[in-house]
């Protein structure tokens, strides 16, 4: 859903996952950034990082989510909202059901593996025992701006 009302810290806090995935590009990682917020703290910081790590799971948001977990000593974050450059695919929307998180804001909208509305909406999955609030399309344009500047890049 589009939010027309946004605060001055998720503006900051999309623009703290923009220089994460700015990070990620520059380490040739296709650069999405996420950050998760408790209160009104940035408690941990991820970026894709699939090919340094081999791992298929270090999307930026797993990434944020596990240090998060790390941070607070516990794998559930009741009270964090995570927010992310790129709408969430279908497995870091698992995960962050599994961190019971209570908002995800994303900046650019997925098109091909949008799991929050573009393709998917797993946000009233009768599969999942757990809601959050969702908000998309926080600076959309920057966020797809610098997804397009990677890939012609690459073409």
């Amino acid at each position: 859903m589009m939010d027309s009302g946004w605060t001055q810290q998720d503006v900051d806090a999309m623009r703290a996952a923009l220089a994460a995935a700015e990070t990620a590009a520059n380490e040739g990682e296709i650069p999405v950034g996420a950050v998760v917020v408790a209160g009104d703290e940035i408690i941990a910081t991820g970026r894709n990082s699939s090919i340094a790590a081999r791992d298929p799971s270090a999307h930026a948001e797993i990434v944020a989510l596990r240090e998060a977990g790390a941070r607070t000593g516990n794998y559930r974050l009741s009270d964090a909202t995570l927010y992310v450059t790129l709408e969430p695919c279908v497995m870091c929307t698992g995960a962050m059901v599994q961190a019971r998180v209570k908002r995800v804001v994303f900046g650019a909208y997925d098109r091909k593996a949008g799991a929050l509305g573009s393709v998917e909406d797993l946000t009233d999955s009768k599969a999942f025992n757990h809601r959050f609030e969702v908000n998309g399309g926080l600076l959309a344009d920057e966020c797809a701006g610098l997804l397009q500047e990677f890939f012609e890049a690459r073409r």
